[in-house]
């Protein structure tokens, strides 16, 4: 799958539904790159690397972790360069790799409320071969709201309010007028396919707080912040 160009600067590996691979961003400055999650296995991260090479682009130096979903994070081992996360998704990606990867086990993390069988069913499709998982963590944590200078180009780190998990960080590119929430206005899955109405408030004040022009998602297209606010507002009760 080849790479979808919004700008000079900006750029994505797109989507696949057919195992639940996500969006993987990429941000080029004159110094260095930065992707946006690390995909479900090493295999979407070789090819999100091939499509770079094919443009001429080189490999991120850094890898930008939204949240510690598996869809988003088990491509971690395979990545160039230094990952950078949430302490809390640090910390639940350490627990993670404590998991044992055999069918049973699954089911089983789905009766105690761990996992969903979504994600479980789409783990068998992108792993065939279950022992191929290798689950690690990531090498920095980001407390606060962090700017990364890549030459040309300012990149900032927003950790925010996420109706989708509690361990979310936001990607924003002021010259772009972007925004990259990967999964982070999604309900919460895990918890019966919600919205937690004070955490979806606090993170609706939180877009409408930000300069931008664009809602980049993490398995659809983008959209515009306003269709995204609108959209968001309409599951306040």
């Amino acid at each position: 799958m080849k790479l979808h160009k919004y700008s000079d600067r900006f750029y994505v590996h797109p989507y696949d539904k057919r195992s639940d691979r996500p969006n993987l961003y990429y941000i080029l400055g004159d110094r260095m790159a930065v992707a946006v999650d690390a995909g479900n296995s090493w295999r979407q991260v070789h090819e999100f690397y091939d499509a770079l090479s094919e443009e001429g682009l080189s490999l991120p130096s850094f890898t930008v972790v939204s949240h510690w979903h598996w869809d988003h994070t088990f491509g971690l081992h395979a990545i160039h360069g230094t990952s950078l996360s949430s302490k809390k998704t640090r910390d639940k990606l350490l627990e993670v790799a404590k998991w044992r990867w055999t069918i049973d086990e699954m089911r089983q993390r789905e009766k105690d409320g761990l996992d969903i069988p979504f994600c479980n069913d789409n783990i068998l499709i992108e792993y065939p071969d279950l022992s191929e998982i290798r689950v690690v963590t990531t090498d920095r944590i980001i407390e606060e709201e962090t700017a990364i200078d890549l030459g040309g180009v300012e990149l900032r780190i927003l950790p925010g309010p996420s109706t989708h998990t509690d361990d979310a960080l936001y990607v924003y590119l002021p010259a772009e007028k972007a925004l990259i929430v990967e999964d982070a206005d999604c309900e919460d899955f895990n918890h019966g396919e919600v919205y937690d109405q004070d955490t979806l408030r606090q993170m609706i004040s939180f877009f409408e707080s930000i300069d931008y022009d664009y809602h980049y998602l993490g398995h659809a297209e983008r959209e515009s912040k306003e269709f995204a606010i609108n959209r968001l507002k309409g599951e306040l009760k």
